[in-house]
């Protein structure tokens, strides 16, 4: 039987949603039909079409169920992606495109979309876009991502820990730097993960060459990081802390040329004068109960400056006006071939990790809107393990939370595209990947990370999701402003060398390893007492 011929009709018509009737002996007829899109026609997330007029409709198989008691005709519920033009002489299927503006009328004849079919709704030719893989059936219809449109509107991928959620996105931020080598892409790494991967076309900044000055933080990143108390004594704590920091800047030759100066200007200071103003602040209480606060912020600021680990941030060496170097290394500008910076956090300590990628995140957006007279240089923010810093119901309760969440909301007005990549899309801010214009769901096992992204897809997709616990490694779906419209994609495969370390331990080998136990446990005690990687 060819593909020509019907394999059903529809039965009925609801917007978005609606059913046909699909005879079993045709599609039992074309199961071993030599296309395999062909021969995969009417069963579960397979796509369907429908000529209405000139045009060729397409849908997708959403659900299934035998329909009358002789099990000749399966009733089967459709979405409609979509329509594309007839060619008169061959019947073929050609400019397509999202929507739909006829629908067809109950009675009409429903066939199977071919390979070829496929060719014309993933062709991606007039569009700046990545190849990521293969669409599923097929072994040759390539799946295309819209560059423009997916960064335009940010994305999210999601997927459970061990579905190459690391590699994909590694596949996708590879492709997405071969297509633009002079492009900005700022990644926060929290595992190290991702340096073996973009050694060759990247930047990595670890705490060793990070260099990232203490003063550039804002007065609500100093909050989280200076004070120690909660309730209304943080407020004491931070009136004192706005007043000496005011005056610390104050005292730096750059904060007297500015009139109007705040106490959120990036402004190089002493850490040493602040610490000093705290002191002469606490030398004018009168009584020694007042001098508490003042004592807790001394203290404070002198610990981090004697820890070792804080160095890459509150060395004494940072003091210079080293901002303009430091926005050039980070954000690629100019890029020199390598346009990923990949900012490695795992040798931060954990009290200021969250402090650290609010920084970055929000250098990112403040750059973006004072540079909104400058020829645009639109930046690309990638965070992974994003329901650490952005956790459901809780993203207004520190300053990584609140950044996140604007640049989610208002990035896309200022060029900056935020890229969110979790294993737990359920702890993850519900508002956050709602504004995801483009999500990327590989294979999800617990219920409710399905339901939640399930509610962040949009309605055309509905058939797509329910295959999501079923997806093999290194399959995803894909929906949104990215694709023309939801695709099963099979991810290419990445040569060894572009590919993120993260691979799952092999315990069956690496328990028969012995020797060199005590060489190796002496080197690990040195670098832990150390506190060096």
């Amino acid at each position: 039987m060819d593909a020509d011929r019907s394999i059903g009709w529809v039965f009925a018509i609801a917007g978005s949603s609606s059913r046909v009737l699909i005879d079993r002996a045709a599609v039992e007829g074309i199961a071993g039909h030599p296309d395999p899109v062909v021969a995969a026609a009417g069963q579960m997330g397979s796509q369907v079409k429908m000529r209405v007029g000139g045009s060729w409709l397409i849908a997708n198989v959403r659900a299934l169920k035998l329909d009358d008691a002789a099990g000749t005709t399966i009733a089967a519920d459709i979405d409609f992606l979509g329509e594309g033009d007839e060619e008169r002489l061959t019947g073929k299927l050609y400019s397509f495109r999202r929507g739909v503006t006829r629908y067809p009328m109950p009675g009409c004849e429903v066939f199977p979309v071919t390979t070829a079919d496929l060719r014309q709704i993933y062709a991606a030719v007039d569009r700046a876009h990545i190849e990521i893989g293969t669409v599923y059936p097929t072994t040759d219809v390539r799946a295309a991502l819209y560059v423009d449109a997916m960064l335009g509107k940010h994305f999210a991928l999601v997927g459970s820990t061990g579905t190459g959620k690391s590699t994909a996105a590694a596949l996708i931020l590879h492709r997405i730097c071969d297509l633009a080598p002079q492009g900005h892409i700022v990644m926060i790494d929290p595992h190290g993960e991702y340096a073996a991967a973009f050694g060759g076309n990247g930047a990595i900044f670890d705490v060793s060459n990070l260099q990232m000055p203490y003063w550039l933080m804002n007065f609500e990143e100093h909050c989280e990081v200076f004070l120690t108390t909660s309730g209304s004594q943080r407020q004491i704590d931070a009136d004192i802390l706005a007043k000496c920091l005011l005056m610390a800047k104050a005292k730096s030759r750059l904060g007297q040329e500015i009139p109007k100066l705040t106490v959120d200007a990036p402004i190089p200071y002493l850490l040493s004068d602040l610490t000093n103003l705290i002191a002469l602040e606490m030398g004018k209480m009168d009584r020694a109960g007042d001098t508490a606060p003042y004592l807790r912020l001394k203290t404070k600021i002198d610990e981090i400056k004697a820890d070792p680990r804080y160095g890459f941030m509150f060395s004494g060496m940072l003091v210079a006006d080293t901002m303009a170097e430091f926005l050039r290394r980070i954000f690629r500008l100019p890029g020199e071939g390598k346009p990923i910076s990949i900012v490695d956090v795992s040798g931060v300590p954990s009290d200021i990790t969250a402090v650290v990628v609010a920084m970055l995140s929000r250098m990112t957006f403040d750059y973006a809107i004072w540079a909104r007279g400058e020829a645009q240089r639109p930046i690309l923010l990638v965070c992974e393990e994003a329901h650490r810093y952005i956790p459901s119901g809780r993203e207004t309760d520190s300053a990584v939370g609140r950044i996140l969440g604007r640049i989610a909301k208002e990035g896309r007005k200022y060029g900056v595209s935020l890229g969110l990549i979790t294993q737990r899309p359920s702890d993850l801010a519900e508002g956050v990947l709602s504004q995801c214009g483009t999500i990327i769901s590989m294979r999800l096992n617990n219920d409710r990370d399905q339901a939640f992204v399930r509610a962040a897809m949009p309605e055309g997709a509905r058939g797509f999701l329910d295959s999501i616990p079923a997806l093999r490694n290194r399959e995803g779906i894909v929906c949104g402003e990215g694709v023309a419209i939801p695709i099963r994609v099979a991810f290419d495969a990445l040569v060894e060398a572009k590919r993120p370390a993260s691979d799952d331990p092999l315990f069956s080998q690496l328990w028969r390893d012995v020797g060199g136990e005590e060489a190796i446990i002496g080197r690990v005690i040195k670098r832990w007492r150390s506190q060096g990687k």
